[in-house]
């Protein structure tokens, strides 16, 4: 291997160490087999348990729990009323909890600020994300609603990876999840001592393939936006970067998206693989885009041309690696 060789490939590895570090991630309480169910039962969910509790730490959170609620509790649910959407009791409708439980994740939250990510329980009217269900006068249910402590998360942090465990077994919303809680760890290793201009230049660089995975609108306004960034301007640009990213990162990245990126990643290996070699790396292209193999085929392949041809631009994109193997995110997408 070649000096500059060498000294990418060790590069690459200072980057993966860094991220094989247990990540921290807030998790509702339950998820983990705790028993702070209102009757005392839990909802373990065994890929939290099994498989991603080797790459993370977990942080449990019952805010049911934290407002003063015991096990066994009365049930509680969302209700439309004349003043808005409040968390009351399900039988006990005079039973009312919703400053209770504002208050509490206002003040939660701020020791929250170093989390990686959140998953949460779904249909919970403290903790589910979306379509929760919402009762009206006449008791008849609704699934508009957000729980109370999600809602407030969510905008106390809008770039905050947040996931419902429900969702997490559809592999699309799976991988989309951990991508986007690894692309914000990342960021939140590099703040740890200051932002440098230098620093946030390079953070773009490295994801533009994933960005542009996701969604090439957006991707195309965030260059003038680091373009123009300076050091007076540091902070409030970096600031808006972020939430930029982490929406554009929610959106699906597609088969179409991700095979323009495939073709992109080709384009810099074309004058040095034989003609054999191109026309097999567009058959499985073709294959992956027509849903016939997954992402990891093409990667692979792709990863064994950039071994004999490395090209220091390709090798530093986070696309071609953004998390671990072992998670096999990529194997069913």
């Amino acid at each position: 291997m070649r000096a500059n060789e060498t000294s990418r490939h060790q590069h690459q590895l200072t980057d993966s160490d860094k991220l094989m570090k247990k990540i921290t991630l807030g998790i509702s309480s339950c998820l983990l087999g705790n028993k702070v169910r209102h009757d005392g039962g839990h909802n373990r969910n065994i890929y939290v348990n099994s498989t991603l509790s080797e790459y993370f730490n977990f942080r449990p959170y019952c805010p049911e729990m934290a407002i003063g609620l015991g096990v066994p509790r009365p049930t509680i649910r969302l209700s439309r009323t004349k003043t808005g959407i409040r968390l009351t009791g399900t039988d006990n409708k005079e039973m009312d909890l919703t400053d209770d439980m504002i208050k509490w994740s206002q003040s939660a939250i701020e020791d929250m600020r170093d989390l990686s990510g959140f998953i949460l329980k779904n249909n919970s009217p403290s903790c589910g994300m979306e379509r929760v269900r919402v009762y009206d006068q006449n008791g008849a249910p609704s699934r508009d609603g957000t729980g109370l402590f999600a809602d407030s998360l969510m905008r106390a942090m809008p770039w905050l990876p947040v996931e419902e465990e429900g969702r997490l077994n559809d592999p699309m919303l799976r991988e989309n999840f951990i991508q986007r809680v690894f692309v914000y760890y990342r960021w939140q290793e590099m703040t740890t001592n200051g932002l440098s201009v230098t620093d946030l230049m390079t953070f773009h660089q490295r994801h533009k393939m994933i960005l542009l995975a996701h969604d090439e609108v957006e991707f195309r306004k965030l260059g003038p936006l680091i373009a123009g960034v300076d050091r007076t301007n540091l902070n409030r640009v970096a600031e808006e970067y972020l939430l930029r990213i982490m929406t554009c990162l929610k959106s699906r990245a597609s088969r179409k998206r991700h095979s323009n990126v495939l073709m992109h990643v080709m384009g810099f290996l074309k004058n040095k693989i034989s003609s054999d070699d191109k026309q097999e790396l567009i058959e499985i292209m073709d294959s992956y885009r027509h849903g016939r193999v997954p992402l990891i085929v093409p990667i692979t392949l792709m990863r064994h041309h950039l071994r004999r041809y490395p090209d220091e631009y390709i090798t530093s994109q986070y696309y071609m690696a953004p998390h671990p193997e072992e998670l096999m995110l990529r194997n069913t997408i």
